[in-house]
């Protein structure tokens, strides 16, 4: 961060410009605008003296070369595939110009905001504190209290606001405006397995069918013929991002790992890396049932791969639960100590819950973390085609940011013989358009669908999920206590663990990490056991079925962790 003046100059700059009456009005035009969420409700408007936290996101210099090197470093076949790129190398691209910093902080100035600081891994956001009253009047806004309808969610927000003419050009969005983000909701914990192999030290001996009604690491290595041979490389990485307060816990880790890792060590754990004030205290009250999963099926599954647990606390001023800040931390590493890094997420939203200035701006910073080799992974949602959690709708609700091309999305996947769990959430982007890597089998899928769902979904959006792992009656440890989950949550870490040792065996190789990951999971579309059964309904349908090839339900299938190995040349 870089800050441009004293904080003193807020109140300073405040009377200076009253006592020069308000300066000449620039000619305004409505930046963005939007419809009051029906998930929440006006509670009334705000003190004017209520103070604000302001950003404005500045446009990259060059965020359209800076998308065409992200696709040549990712494509399989292109001469610059695997070449990533550096900080410095990425930087030239996305960081403001100097004209574009210059012309909004004059702007700013005018107004006599004069207490802004850069922030952002490029510099590229300008931060601010002012009084609701001269948001308002800066920015055509309305700010008012809205708070969710059911739901402990309060914000202060405004349903448009407007830009100067002439600086549109150089301002993304104002943050927070216009987006309405509901907490995150994890997955849930039923306590009490009977027969559960935490009780029965013969598990590791029984047979794959057991898997049907408990899903451990060893169901996941017989079914996708994952190794347990250890990693080797400590400079590749995989990242865990954790969200609301949820906390992994290494008395459960050790219990977990003894019971169904035995071939391991048990004292095996992972980093912790904070953010935003977050933190993971170990008292078996602060178990976090979506944290202990994540934990326990990367160190449980990737096994010697490093594993690194990010805590993203609630000091954050993204408006977004630190979605934005952890990817700023990330894309601001000047010199990662890593060679590969993946990260996955098993959290998301709502794709109407935001903005499309905000999801765009979301969306290119991990399109700029993939151009320096970082692998992104999302859980798709558990609402099937109602959103990241069942609910009422009479058209499909695509979730983010698995509707962002950006990164690969994971749906969710049952039992032995392999059928779609109802509750994966897929579909398509209202936002983005489908990425040419999904040109041929999307129109295949859609051709096969027909009529079906008519007028419910867009035929061009981006479509989602990409691949598929087992989500349901996943056995975890959370609170000393065996419990089983159900959720794409448990889906995403299984498959980021494959991806990360296959990463560890590219790095052992020399050769450079995947990277952005779909343009070479859709290449290699044979090296999925493809899902044909099941659906995901949601707002009164029955969703989308399952088809041969990729679908909106498992996407391209679960992963054979051999063939992907093979395609990827090691």
């Amino acid at each position: 961060m870089v800050r441009l003046s004293s904080y003193a100059a807020l109140l300073s700059g405040f009377a200076s410009s009253m006592a020069a009456g308000i300066p000449t009005r620039r000619a305004m035009a409505v930046h963005d605008e939007r419809e009051l969420p029906v998930h929440f409700a006006n509670a009334g408007t705000p003190s004017p003296d209520t103070l604000m936290n302001l950003k404005l996101a500045l446009t990259a210099s060059d965020m359209a070369g800076l998308e065409q090197t992200f696709w040549d470093v990712s494509t399989p076949g292109n001469a610059l595939y695997g070449q990533h790129l550096s900080f410095e190398e990425t930087k030239v691209f996305a960081a403001p110009t100097t004209d574009t910093v210059t012309a909004v902080t004059a702007w700013l100035n005018e107004n006599g905001i004069n207490n802004i600081t850069t922030t952002g891994a490029f510099d590229d956001w300008l931060a601010f504190t002012v009084p609701i009253s001269t948001a308002n009047s800066l920015f055509d806004a309305d700010f008012q209290n809205f708070n969710e309808i059911g739901g402990p969610t309060q914000l202060i927000r405004t349903l448009s606001y407007s830009l100067p003419v002439d600086l549109q050009q150089h301002i993304n969005l104002l943050h927070p405006s216009t987006d309405f983000v509901r907490n995150i909701k994890g997955p849930i914990f039923r306590a009490s397995v009977p027969g559960s192999s935490l009780n029965n030290t013969a598990r590791a001996l029984t047979a794959p069918s057991s898997c049907n009604s408990v899903v451990t690491p060893t169901c996941l290595q017989d079914l996708y013929g994952i190794p347990t041979t250890p990693a080797t490389q400590t400079s590749s990485k995989l990242a865990v991002s954790g969200f609301i307060d949820q906390w992994p816990q290494t008395a459960d880790l050790k219990t977990f790992l003894g019971a169904l890792r035995t071939d391991i060590s048990s004292a095996t754990t992972f980093t912790l890396q904070t953010l935003d004030g977050g933190s993971d205290p170990q008292a078996a009250r602060d178990a976090g049932i979506e944290a202990n999963l994540d934990i326990q099926y990367t160190v449980g599954v990737a096994t010697g791969v490093p594993i690194t647990f990010i805590s993203v606390g609630e000091d954050n001023t993204d408006g977004i639960d630190g979605f934005l800040d952890i990817m700023d931390n990330i894309n601001g590493q000047t010199a990662p100590p890593f060679v590969s890094l993946l990260i996955f997420s098993s959290y998301g939203f709502d794709e109407p819950d935001l903005t499309s200035a905000m999801a765009n701006q979301l969306c290119n910073a991990y399109m700029t973390s993939g151009t320096r080799g970082v692998s992104i992974l999302f859980a798709s949602g558990d609402g099937g085609v109602s959103g990241s959690q069942s609910q009422s709708c009479s058209t499909f609700i695509p979730t983010f940011p698995s509707g962002c091309p950006f990164l690969t999305s994971v749906g969710a996947t049952q039992d032995v013989t392999e059928t779609s769990a109802s509750f994966s959430s897929g579909g398509f982007s209202n936002i983005f358009a489908r990425p040419s890597y999904q040109t041929t089998p999307v129109a295949t899928y859609l051709t096969a669908l027909g009529s079906t769902n008519s007028g419910k979904f867009s035929t061009t959006g981006r479509a989602f999920p990409d691949v598929a792992a087992q989500g349901v009656n996943v056995e975890i440890v959370d609170g000393g206590e065996a419990g089983l989950v159900d959720g794409t949550s448990c889906a995403s870490p299984i498959f980021a663990s494959v991806i990360a040792l296959i990463n560890d065996r590219l790095v052992a190789a020399g050769k450079s990490p995947l990277g952005f990951l779909n343009p070479f999971l859709y290449a290699n579309p044979t090296a999925f056991f493809d899902i044909t059964t099941g659906d995901n309904p949601g707002c009164n349908t029955n969703g989308f079925p399952a088809k041969a090839g990729w679908d909106p339900v498992t996407g391209l299938g679960t992963p054979n962790f051999a063939s992907l190995l093979a395609a990827a040349g090691v």
